[in-house]
Parts: C-alpha cells; sequence; structure tokens
C-alpha cells in the first residue's frame, strides 16, 4: 500500500522524486566528455515538476545552465535566488527588453532590431546584454536561417552593449537512427558555425544536442548539451531506451473521498454511459478531473491502481473528479480486490506495490506523448516534494 504526505487541501496531489531527478542529472552529466556543459531545460514550470525545486536539484547535481521558454518563467527562478546563466529559448517581444535586463536573461536572437534594442537598454544600464543566436537549420520554427547568420552577426556585432554568449541549433529529428534531415541540420549548423568563425564573429558556446541528440549523438555534444524531458526521467522517444536507464519523477495520486455499492443498473457520472452490470461492485470517487490534467477522452479507457491492483476508470471523468469501479470477489470484468474505503490511496500515474502505470502508458492511451501528459497534471495540483 502506498504511503504519501497528503496535502491538508485537497486529496489530489502530484509527487516529485527529487532523489530520482539528482540520479538522472548524473547520469546524464556522466555521457559528456570533461569540459562538455549540460543545460538543463525548465521551461513549463519543469515540464510541470515545478521549476524552482527542479532547477536547483538539477544545478546541484551537475547542471551549469537553465534554459526557459518564457521571460516570466526566468524571473521566477531570479527572484527564487538562482544565479546560474538563464537562456530564453525564443526571441521574446521586444516589449520585455528592460525586464531581460533587470533580471539578467539570455534571449535567443534572431531578428536585428531586436538585438539593437536590447543592446541599447543594457548599454544605457552600464551592462552587457548577453545573447545566444538562434539558428534555423531546418526545422522552420524560429531563428535566423543558417545562411544569413553572417549577415545578422555583421549588422548587429558592432553594438557595444552586445555579447554573443552562444550559438545553437534545434533538431526535429534526433530520435530517428540515421535519418537524413537529422544530418541535414547538422550539416547547415557545422556551416553556419564555421562561416561565423571565418568571418572574424565568436560564436561563444556552440550547441545543438537535445535530449534524443545527447544519448543518440555523441559526435555532436560540442560545448554544450540541452537536456529537458530526460532529465524528468521519461523518455523522448523508443530509440533512447535501450541507450540509457532513467527513473520517472512525477506521480500523481489522490485518497478516495466516497464509495458506494449502487444497485444493477444505477449509473456513473455525466451522460450515464456506464452502468453497474452485476451486485459486489463498489463505486469510488477521487477528487481528480480533467481540470488537473486528466485528459475527459480517457473515460471509460483507463487504469488505476489500488492496494497494489488495476481497477477501471468509469463513466465520464469530470472537471475536479472521476470514478472507477471495483469488482469485489468477481475476476470476469475487473480484476478482484478486497473491498476498498474511503481514505484509500489510489495511483493515477506511478508504482503500487509490483505494478506501475507510466507516463508512456497514459500517453498512448490519449494519443499524444508523455510530455504533454505530464505538464498537464502539473498545472493544478499541489506538488509534494519526496
Amino acid at each position: 500500500m502506498v504511503k504519501s504526505v497528503v496535502p491538508h487541501t485537497r486529496w489530489a496531489w502530484v509527487e516529485i522524486d527529487l532523489a530520482a531527478l539528482r540520479r538522472n542529472t548524473h547520469t546524464f552529466k556522466a555521457l559528456l566528455p570533461r569540459g562538455v556543459k549540460m543545460m538543463a531545460v525548465v521551461k513549463a514550470d519543469a515540464y510541470g515538476h515545478g521549476a524552482v525545486p527542479c532547477a536547483k536539484t538539477m544545478l546541484a547535481s551537475g547542471a551549469d545552465q537553465l534554459a526557459v521558454s518564457t521571460v516570466d518563467e526566468g524571473v521566477e527562478l531570479r527572484e527564487a535566488g538562482i544565479t546560474a546563466p538563464i537562456l530564453i529559448l525564443s526571441e521574446p517581444p521586444i516589449e520585455s527588453i528592460d525586464v531581460l535586463v533587470e533580471y539578467d536573461l539570455m534571449p535567443s536572437v534572431f531578428m536585428g532590431d531586436f538585438a539593437l534594442a536590447y543592446g541599447e537598454a543594457a548599454a544605457a544600464a552600464g551592462k552587457i546584454g548577453r545573447y545566444h543566436l538562434a539558428i534555423d537549420t531546418g526545422m522552420t520554427r524560429t531563428g535566423v536561417r543558417w545562411d544569413e547568420v553572417v549577415e545578422l552577426r555583421s549588422y548587429i556585432d558592432f553594438h557595444r552593449g552586445l555579447e554573443c554568449a552562444g550559438t545553437f541549433t534545434h533538431f526535429a529529428t534526433a530520435d530517428v537512427p540515421s535519418d537524413w534531415d537529422f544530418s541535414l541540420q547538422l550539416k547547415r549548423f557545422d556551416s553556419a558555425v564555421e562561416a561565423l568563425r571565418e568571418a572574424g564573429f565568436d560564436p561563444g558556446i556552440v550547441h545543438c544536442d537535445n535530449t534524443p541528440g545527447t544519448i543518440l549523438h555523441p559526435e555532436c555534444h560540442y560545448d554544450m548539451v540541452r537536456v529537458g524531458i530526460g532529465l524528468y526521467g521519461l523518455h523522448p522517444a523508443h530509440t533512447t531506451v535501450p541507450r540509457i536507464t532513467l527513473e520517472p519523477v512525477m506521480s500523481v495520486r489522490a485518497k478516495i473521498t466516497r464509495v458506494v455499492w449502487p444497485e444493477v443498473g444505477d449509473g456513473v457520472s455525466y451522460g450515464m454511459n456506464f452502468r453497474v452490470p452485476r451486485k459486489n461492485i463498489q463505486i469510488a470517487t477521487i477528487p481528480v478531473g480533467y481540470a488537473d490534467g486528466l485528459s475527459r477522452t480517457l473515460s471509460g479507457n483507463m487504469p488505476v491502481l489500488v492496494r497494489g491492483m488495476r481497477c477501471r476508470q468509469v463513466g465520464n471523468i469530470c472537471m475536479d473528479q472521476c470514478m472507477f469501479a471495483v469488482d469485489v470477489n468477481n475476476a470476469r470484468t475487473y480484476r478482484p480486490v478486497s473491498g476498498i474505503e474511503v481514505g484509500d490511496v489510489v495511483t493515477i500515474m506511478g508504482v503500487d506495490g509490483d505494478d506501475s502505470i507510466t507516463a508512456d502508458e497514459i500517453a498512448e492511451l490519449r494519443g499524444t506523448i508523455n510530455y504533454e501528459v505530464v505538464c498537464d497534471f502539473g498545472l493544478r495540483l499541489e506538488k509534494v516534494y519526496v
């Protein structure tokens, strides 16, 4: 039976295993040659795991720098006392420049007008505006084209308020072995960096490997790697599973708030699309719903774990609650367990006894990826760090 620290305000929570996070960080750090830095990606509240506690744990475990998606995410880290370099992974709005300068946040840069305005603000504050040059090598999402990098640096490099601290790209297919598109992106990136150097421009820290690239493509670790989903114990693709052992950091649990023994034929939840088929079935309620990241598309199509046994969720998942069925002493439809009680811990994702439900299992049921599953669970549920 699972024993957990339960929040006082609601019987539903996310558990974050910081010891597992430390071990995953050490595992990735061990892949890198001496001198290669690791940037830990803590965007989207550390993929739902809690940015500040996770960032501090990663930095204490070997990470050198941090990456976020938005200016507000960077400000949150700074206000928590984190002093490590922080990269904004995309070029933020020009209106955010004063905040970047105030909080010493490095933007990604790919537009000349933004860069010059950033340099002006930094110089006015008596600072140097450090940035990373983002290069589009074929993903067609963000960055300056790989064949226009020298032109951009020539346009902005005169400014005394600017310093290129790094140059990077992002791979679209780093998880696909022997992929033509990956090889083309890497060739374009290498050519762009070489062109910068030949033109007399310092590229700063050169980095391109994301989580799958770090695992599968050590030949392009270069000066630094950017590791995201893998730090949280989740694989970016099936291709990385044989290459590295990771420990999931997030579990999702709740305690039963109500248990009833309904009559045969009684309906459950909105629409009553599940009706109790026989006697000796308990219907239990837990306070987790689609507003907590438990997608409504999972209704009637997902398991939960209670007392180490799998039970079937039944009825439509509500905004704040859902129900599951326990068929006591009858294995024809559900795996039998002894009767359950109010206060029993239910595992939606994680380990209970000899069984587990993974983010990948939930993602497959939802038709999505494990990234989205953990981000969704992290939105509203209280986080308990263990």
